[in-house]
């Protein structure tokens, strides 16, 4: 008995040495990272004395050009951080305005996260840390504020023309579970090489929608969020292939086959949700290659849709050299033609100026002009990034359903 109680107490013992030991690591450079400022200046970090260069990247600094597939595309920028004689690395930037931002750390050309920062994100198969900087109209949709909020759902749906059970992200708004009301629903659709997390997490919908209620600026509307890769049921890591190494690279992205299934989603939403089954209450939009998901179904289907938006579609991108549904893309303009015969309420269209797809989205309007179809535009600074497309919802919902 007493060797038992001299060997609990050495154990105890041990667990409160190495408690302390825990503790005590903590007694090297306090810093913390990011560090924001009260003139929203922000103070980055990273302890890394055996290290020869620092960097930090991120879309808070002026972006750099790079060209590639003849393309010209925006990248982050690049600065140094400066060693103390302590071995902490800083940066202080100037004031930065209030947005979501994403950044990463190089260390001695190895991109890293911010290992002080726990909020990080993934991004096709990169991760980045995350900065929120509240204080304006705009960056204040992207916070949790103190309002009524809806619920996000992962639910899995049967889709028999693509032959997969496959899962979509699910909003619905503050009191669904309670008013017994039928709501409306906007399709909301990533670009390549995203998924049905994208908007939700990348794209701040929930708290977009929860905030743009809140203040009576948008109806109350379902959210759904879909899987744009067809050939995928859900997002890498959590289906049944296991922990895949996520690419851009995907079977099936636009060839026709995300387009011809998309009848399978609005059937189980309207099946399982209280929605409203009409045209006047459904929308659809998305980025990139969801844009031109977008702007095929509806155009392809005129009859479900009475609101559509275009966030920096991939227009005149589709695979036409590949085996799928390469009807869903023959005739675009009278097909175009088509839904704008039965009047849809709103076709919107939203891009950035430097983004590599605005040629292709300039010569759609003007074929929408040519035939005085009706359509609002919206140009915003920079290219093909998430700050835009946050951008574009926080435009686009507050016009559905009214």
């Amino acid at each position: 008995m007493r060797k038992w109680m001299f060997f609990a107490v050495l154990c105890l013992t041990g667990v409160a040495a190495q408690a302390q030991q825990n503790l005590n690591w903590g007694q090297g450079p306090q810093v913390a990272s990011p560090d924001v400022h009260a003139d929203n200046s922000v103070t980055f970090n990273l302890i890394a004395p055996e290290a020869q260069k620092v960097q930090i990247t991120g879309d808070f600094l002026p972006p750099k050009k790079v060209e590639y597939g003849g393309n010209t595309y925006e990248m982050p920028g690049v600065a140094d951080l400066v060693k103390n004689d302590k071995g902490v690395w800083t940066l202080t930037t100037e004031p930065l305005q209030p947005e979501l931002y994403t950044y990463n750390m190089l260390v001695d050309g190895v991109k890293i996260i911010d290992p002080l920062n726990v909020y990080n994100i993934r991004d096709i198969n990169n991760l980045f840390s995350v900065l929120l900087i509240g204080g304006n109209q705009r960056a204040d949709l992207y916070k949790v504020n103190k309002v009524t909020h809806g619920t996000v759902s992962k639910i899995w749906y049967e889709s028999p023309t693509a032959g997969l059970t496959r899962r979509l992200t699910v909003y619905t708004p503050a009191g669904y579970e309670t008013s017994g009301k039928e709501y409306p629903v906007l399709y909301l659709l990533h670009g390549i090489g995203g998924d049905e997390n994208a908007w939700s997490e990348l794209g701040r919908a929930a708290q977009i929608m929860d905030n743009l209620i809140a203040q009576g600026k948008a109806e109350p509307m379902l959210v759904v969020m879909t899987n744009g890769n067809i050939s995928q049921e859900a997002c890498p890591g959590e289906t049944s292939e296991g922990f895949r190494v996520p690419t851009m690279m995907l079977p099936k992205t636009m060839e026709g086959s995300f387009e011809t299934a998309f009848p399978d989603v609005v059937k189980f939403v309207e099946k399982t949700y209280r929605v409203k089954k009409d045209k006047a209450h459904r929308a659809i939009a998305g980025l990139s290659m969801g844009g031109c998901h977008s702007l095929f179904i509806s155009i392809n289907y005129p009859d479900l849709f009475d609101y559509v938006g275009l966030f920096s579609a991939a227009v005149d991108r589709q695979q036409n050299n590949q085996e799928g549904y390469p009807n869903i893309y023959a005739d675009r303009n009278q097909k175009i033609d088509r839904l704008f015969s039965k009047h849809p309420k709103l076709f919107w269209i939203g891009i950035g100026k430097t983004d590599f797809l605005i040629q292709s989205n300039n010569d759609l309007r003007a074929y929408l002009d040519s035939k005085n179809h009706k359509y609002t535009y919206l140009e915003t600074e920079g290219g093909h990034i998430w700050r835009n497309w946050r951008i574009y919802l926080s435009e686009f919902t507050p016009l559905l359903f009214k």
